[in-house]
């Protein structure tokens, strides 16, 4: 099971049975599967993958994956894992759009670095961010991200992957006064 992390307003908690609806709803949200370069998947789809990470995902620590919250509410979701697209560690959020623009992507994708960090051992960590995504792109150049290629989809859509090192995204949480993570 994933740990539950913190940073100075979010709280990373595994999904539990009764976040089912809540992780549907984000993951059918039109606006958040345009910037995560998907197209809308059809809700029994999203409440499979859900049983997934209940039955699957977590018993056999495949990765860790968390539901965001933000006093309470659930804003978001979060995933550290090795993919086929990096060579690494790749690091994923999406936000609710109500929760966009007041800096909570930043502070979850640095909640992901003290994490990759402190508890795997990992040394940089990759994002991939769809060449459109001017507000994800701005957030990664802010926290220290460069750009390593371009990658191009079989639809012609371009996503830029991005990587930085872990020890930056702990420095700045330090910095910013984020707490530790509990276990």
């Amino acid at each position: 099971m994933s740990p539950v992390l913190r940073t100075a307003r979010l709280r990373f908690q595994p999904y539990r049975p009764e976040d089912e609806d809540l992780f549907v709803a984000l993951l059918r949200d039109e606006e958040v599967c345009r910037w995560m370069g998907q197209e809308r998947v059809p809700e029994p789809d999203i409440r499979a993958l859900f049983q997934l990470i209940l039955t699957e995902i977590y018993p056999r620590r495949l990765f860790d994956i968390w539901g965001v919250w933000l006093d309470g509410a659930y804003i978001g979701h979060a995933e550290v894992k090795k993919t086929g697209n990096v060579p690494g560690y790749e690091l994923v959020t999406a936000l609710a759009p109500a929760h966009w623009g007041r800096g909570l992507g930043g502070e979850a994708v640095e909640g992901l670095l003290r994490h990759a960090a402190d508890n795997l051992g990992v040394s940089e960590a990759y994002g991939m961010v769809g060449a459109e995504n001017k507000a994800s792109l701005a957030m990664c150049e802010r926290l220290g991200f460069r750009h390593v290629r371009d990658v191009v989809g079989d639809d012609g859509s371009v996503t830029k992957l991005v990587v930085v090192p872990t020890s930056r995204g702990t420095a700045a949480a330090a910095r910013e006064g984020a707490g530790p993570v509990d276990h």
